[in-house]
């Protein structure tokens, strides 16, 4: 029997999908597509915490599956989330994102990659005061550590550690931010020796 609240996440997602285009319109202190787009969102979403922003077209692969989106946390533009995904709070995140969580099967080569199937999930983790730039592309499994900058069309395909700078494609760090004031070096190559 298929329940109420069932139900109620999948007319929810099927609003989403209508309106995730509504243009973004300042109409006195708020932006009527943003907060449209997170009062939907919260149908269907496992948690969508208080002034989350959900740009417009961006886009949540299995109806938002497992998906947690933290306080002032913003999905950006045209943005491809894939389920059980939890992205922590006051995270930032410009447009074209991609995050996935699990890839295609490909491992018997006398059966067609289409038709192997997929992998089990593996969950992505976006810990809080984290800024994700342009089309940036996060591969499954990968935890990204408290605040952390990943550069611009960067493709993350390990786990960051928290107060990194890390860019490129395999996303490397490239240096440590300031943690309370003090400079975090943690395990970085030398040539990334901050002392």
């Amino acid at each position: 029997m298929i329940s109420l609240k069932h139900i109620t996440r999948t007319l929810s997602y099927i609003l989403f999908v209508i309106i995730k285009y509504v243009p973004n319109l300042p109409i006195r202190s708020s932006n009527v597509g943003q907060s449209f787009r997170r009062f939907v969102a919260r149908g269907f979403l496992e948690h969508c915490g208080e002034g989350a922003n959900i740009e417009y077209g961006a886009s949540f692969h299995g109806r938002g599956r497992g998906v947690r989106l933290g306080r002032k946390s913003g999905i950006g533009v045209r943005a491809h989330i894939g389920p059980y995904v939890s992205i922590g709070d006051f995270v930032m995140m410009g447009p074209e994102v991609v995050i996935l969580t699990r890839n295609h099967k490909f491992s018997d080569t006398a059966i067609p990659i289409c038709e192997q199937g997929y992998e089990e999930y593996r969950p992505v983790i976006v810990e809080d005061d984290v800024w994700i730039g342009q089309r940036v592309i996060i591969l499954p499994g990968v935890r990204i550590g408290r605040g952390t900058i990943v550069g611009a069309g960067s493709v993350v395909a390990k786990d960051i550690p928290e107060w990194s700078v890390a860019v490129g494609n395999p996303c490397r760090i490239i240096k440590k931010r300031m943690e309370g004031g003090m400079a975090v070096n943690g395990d970085l190559p030398a040539e990334c020796d901050l002392t």
